[in-house]
């Protein structure tokens, strides 16, 4: 049996799925991953995170994603900086500041790279990380040098 809301306009209800993106930064570097050419946003670099599960915290998704994608140890989870619902889809992205130890190993994207926010800004993005790149960079743009984004410490 489907079941509709009047909202829905004959549309069956879709489901929001909660995505984490870790933003991890190391000496004025961000940590992005680029994505298998076979998923979503195919070839686009992305922060890296994942699907949470049902009755998982966001920080217990960040522990066991950045473990399992990229044998890091978070050390540190933040605060939630930024939200987007990304286009065409049921996923919600949630950006937390994240600090991790130890160095990244690729297990699912195809490449990873530190790079500057200049450099991440001509960089392929998926859709909800270029969002939320551009609310980052006009933010730090309206802060002195000494009060930008915080960076994750390396370990």
């Amino acid at each position: 049996m489907r079941r509709y809301s009047c909202r829905d306009r004959g549309r069956p209800a879709v489901m929001s799925i909660r995505v984490i993106a870790a933003v991890i930064r190391r000496d004025g570097a961000f940590l992005l991953g680029r994505r298998p050419t076979n998923k979503r946003h195919g070839g686009m670099w992305e922060f890296p995170g994942g699907k949470v599960k049902p009755g998982e915290k966001p920080e217990t998704t960040a522990r066991r994603e950045l473990t399992e994608e990229l044998e890091l140890d978070v050390t540190n989870f933040g605060s939630l900086l930024y939200k987007v619902q990304d286009q065409d889809s049921p996923f919600i992205i949630e950006f937390y500041q994240t600090e991790v130890t130890g160095d990244p190993v690729p297990r699912e994207h195809t490449e990873l790279a530190w790079l500057s926010s200049d450099k991440v800004a001509t960089m392929a993005l998926a859709p909800a990380d270029r969002t939320f790149l551009s609310w980052l960079m006009s933010k730090d743009a309206n802060k002195p040098s000494s009060e930008s984004y915080q960076e994750s410490e390396r370990r």
